[in-house]
């Protein structure tokens, strides 16, 4: 593929390649034709957030020909604020307005779908723009991540004319997508993930059948395992997709210890953006390694140049070797996966999510809790009904930190050694406030022989009130 002709300008590497990119999307060099959808998600966290911030940015330059702009994982605009009317009538001219999508595949290189492409601060100076429509602007955007999952929310995007000043433009983008940032994670109650994913390589070798034996007994998960170990087994290269949690990797694992006495297998999990390259470096040798399964997961956070690079990599590799060695990619669904990789899949398998597979759920407890202890746990009547009657929108990864916790508390797991989050079935965001009282009512209502009059005099309300904030807060107390 030639590259198309660039400005004159010394133009960014990360530009160069969104340029390549669009090329092979065939994405028009003279006119913007994004996609049009009616279908907005205005009603998240992000947008009620993003919405907020940008009002308010936008009270202090209103008399600037800036455009301020939000739009979600997928590049489409949500919301808008413009006064300057010239800036706003050359906008719509060009799409760039609420239900249009910027992605790169959609609109050719721009602020807002590089930053979406790349997860990072991006800023796409007149002629660096794709698309001919686009070079009159000067655009600067900026990703924003959920606090609560870490997954990307949709990013900030701040656009004016090209002959003005884009010094500044960069800096606001990145103190509004700040702020959205720090928004959401108070009004979802200040929890945030315990660490900055850095990227991680294991390297497991296991005889089959000795450890880490899969407690699981549901159809669906033992299907999905033996559906991955047939392509495994062919030497393909599979796609497993599935909620965050759900397992991806350990189903990739078990379906590759089934196939060979001893499995190797080399788990890469990706970082952040700015750990990437020194990820990629310090793994990506070892692939030449005979029966090695290489299973790479979180595929779908990486830039658009790692994904580059390694598809390159790998079917590289895949070329050179007279017997095929079977890869796994775990990604949140297959179109998610960077379209370079993407085309390198032969099969797709799901990991089912948790409440798909109810009877899943003491088994993996039980487990779980005697590795902690490194002997037999045993879990209540009450708890275990509890458990499994919850709908585990974490997965996996909530269940396990759940019993890690309660596990460490006591040798027979009770209803009151669970937190209040395995009593409820609401799935609106609470406040700070909120939770402290919903946690309140279920550490009364799980105390060992306590009633539904006496829990609420501990709390100091009457019994139609507790009646009240049990149905508001979704809290399901199971039977002893």
């Amino acid at each position: 593929m030639s590259d198309p002709d660039l400005p004159e300008i010394a133009a960014p590497a990360r530009v160069r390649a969104s340029w390549r990119r669009s090329e092979s999307y065939g994405v028009s060099l003279e006119h913007v034709e994004p996609a049009f959808s009616a279908a907005l998600d205005t009603d998240c966290l992000f947008y009620d957030c993003g919405h907020q911030v940008l009002q308010d940015l936008y009270g202090t330059i209103a008399n600037e020909p800036v455009s301020l702009m939000l739009a979600d994982p997928d590049g489409f605009v949500l919301d808008r604020h413009c006064n300057d009317a010239a800036i706003a009538r050359s906008l719509d001219r060009v799409h760039l307005a609420p239900g249009f999508t910027f992605a790169e595949r959609s609109a050719g290189t721009n602020g807002l779908g590089l930053s979406l492409a790349d997860r990072a601060p991006t800023l796409v100076r007149g002629e660096e723009h794709y698309c001919a429509d686009l070079r009159g602007y000067t655009c600067a955007a900026v990703p924003v991540v959920d606090p609560r999952s870490g997954d990307l929310a949709g990013t900030v995007n701040l656009t004016t004319w090209s002959d003005r000043s884009s010094q500044l433009l960069l800096a606001l983008a990145q103190a509004a997508a700040g702020a959205t940032a720090a928004l959401m994670l108070a009004r979802a109650g200040g929890r945030a993930p315990g660490r900055a994913l850095r990227g991680e390589v294991f390297h497991v070798v296991v005889a089959t059948g000795t450890q880490d034996a899969d407690p699981c007994v549901s159809a669906c998960w033992r299907s999905a395992v033996s559906e991955l170990g047939a392509a495994l087994a062919a030497g393909r290269v599979a796609a497993v997709v599935g909620e965050r949690g759900a397992g991806k990797a350990t189903l990739a694992a078990l379906a590759r210890r089934r196939l060979t006495a001893r499995a190797r297998i080399l788990h890469a999990r990706a970082p952040a953006g700015d750990h990437v390259g020194a990820w990629l470096a310090s793994w990506t040798p070892e692939i030449k390694a005979e029966d090695t399964c290489v299973v790479v997961s979180r595929i779908d956070t990486l830039p658009a140049w790692a994904a580059d690079e390694l598809a390159a990599v790998l079917a590289g590799h895949r070329h050179t070797r007279a017997q095929p060695q079977p890869f796994v990619l775990a990604a949140r669904a297959f179109h998610a996966i960077p379209t370079p990789l993407a085309g390198l899949v032969d099969t797709v398998v799901e990991a089912p999510p948790l409440r798909h597979r109810t009877e899943d759920v003491l088994p993996l407890a039980q487990q779980i809790a005697g590795t902690e202890r490194q002997r037999p746990i045993g879990f209540a009547p009450a708890a275990a009904r509890a458990l499994s009657a919850y709908h585990w929108p974490g997965n996996v990864a909530q269940l396990r930190e759940v019993v890690r916790q309660a596990a460490a508390r006591t040798d027979l797991v009770d209803a009151r050694h669970l937190p209040p989050e395995v009593f409820t079935s609401g799935r609106a965001p609470l406040s700070r406030l909120e939770v402290v009282e919903r946690d309140e009512i279920v550490r009364c209502l799980t105390e060992p022989g306590v009633s539904m009059v006496q829990a609420a005099q501990k709390l100091g309300i009457g019994r139609a009130t507790i009646y009240r904030k049990i149905t508001r807060y979704g809290i399901t107390l199971p039977t002893r």
